[in-house]
């Protein structure tokens, strides 16, 4: 299957970039959805699991609007309004989602879904009935996910977005956004003011979109591509950003002595074992401190922008900054 938009010279200067956080919940929740473990995200998908189940989100809403295969539904990507918009900003787009449009997503999902599972959910009978209300549920649930799955990890997925778009900016300038456009995956082609995009298929025409493209790098999309066509608003792709393939490998740190001589040896001990997001009661066990120390040493860190913490459950997790990493990292790579 092969879907073709046309582009004219006023498109093409409209097209831009955006980092979304929506787009990385829904790309990565239909991830961990699959039974298959996901090769170049084993070891998140190992730490969030367990957290996803315990929260029961492997069955709420999210499973309902993100099946792990077929359509889902576009309200959950509205077009971001800027380059890096946070979080917030998107679900008070989906919180303003048209009943009208709501309703017409879950007839698409209905329809699709039915050749595999024979109905209508209760959840998506309530959404339908009551979707002002019951968008409420769903934005509660995907704060909900994104403190347990992403929010410990932001800082490091951000940087390689971040990183993407730089690039691809630069690609353009130096080759034009035809170039650009023509490498962005292999089932994408640009060829003579027409974008092709194989085995995809856009419910909305040309005609119908609104101007331009808006292309969306995501950690969690390889190894295809996801498109929204919405009516009135630019089609957005989502396509795999550069260096995904390396976004999990441990960061080993070979500064930390000189860290040391600056933040002590205790902290910056914290700082090395949080490779990996964790809680107080497992950096006091790694790090041989007591639960009440690390606590003392984590809130001076936090204050000092060197790390995060996110709820997850009854717990918190913490995780280190793109700064504590730079700290620890020679030349900051």
């Amino acid at each position: 299957m092969e879907s073709v938009l046309s582009f004219s010279t006023a498109d093409l200067a409209l097209t831009r970039y955006a980092v979304s956080p929506m787009w990385e919940v829904v790309t990565s929740f239909r991830l961990l959805r699959d039974e298959v473990e996901p090769p170049l995200h084993r070891r998140w998908a190992a730490q969030v699991r367990p957290r996803l189940a315990r929260a029961g989100l492997d069955s709420g809403w999210l499973a309902e609007l993100i099946p792990l295969n077929g359509y889902l539904a576009d309200f959950l990507n509205p077009t971001p309004a800027a380059p890096f918009p946070a979080l917030s900003g998107e679900l008070a787009a989906i919180l303003a989602t048209p009943a009208e449009q709501v309703r017409t997503e879950l007839d698409m999902l209905a329809a699709d879904q039915d050749r595999r599972d024979g109905g209508r959910s209760a959840r998506s009978r309530l959404l339908y009935e009551a979707p002002e209300e019951t968008l409420a549920k769903v934005a509660a649930e995907i704060e909900t996910y994104w403190e347990i799955a992403l929010a410990p990890y932001w800082a490091r997925i951000r940087d390689l977005l971040e990183a993407d778009v730089f690039h691809r900016a630069r690609q353009a300038a130096e080759h034009g956004s035809a170039h650009v456009l023509d490498e962005l995956h292999d089932s994408v082609h640009w060829d003579d003011g027409t974008l092709r995009l194989v085995r995809r298929h856009c419910s909305v025409t040309r005609g119908q979109a609104g101007g331009g493209l808006l292309l969306v790098p995501s950690v969690f999309v390889w190894p295809r591509v996801l498109t929204r066509s919405v009516a009135g608003e630019p089609p957005q792709l989502a396509y795999p950003a550069r260096g995904v393939g390396n976004l999990w490998e441990p960061r080993t740190p070979t500064s930390a002595a000189a860290v040391a001589g600056v933040l002590g040896r205790s902290r910056t001990r914290i700082l090395t074992e949080l490779d990996t997001p964790s809680s107080t009661t497992q950096l006091a066990h790694r790090a041989g401190m007591s639960a009440a120390g690390v606590s003392q040493h984590l809130t001076a860190l936090r204050d000092a922008g060197l790390v995060t913490a996110h709820r997850s459950g009854r717990s918190v997790l913490y995780a280190r900054t793109s700064v504590a990493d730079a700290l620890l990292t020679p030349d900051g790579d």
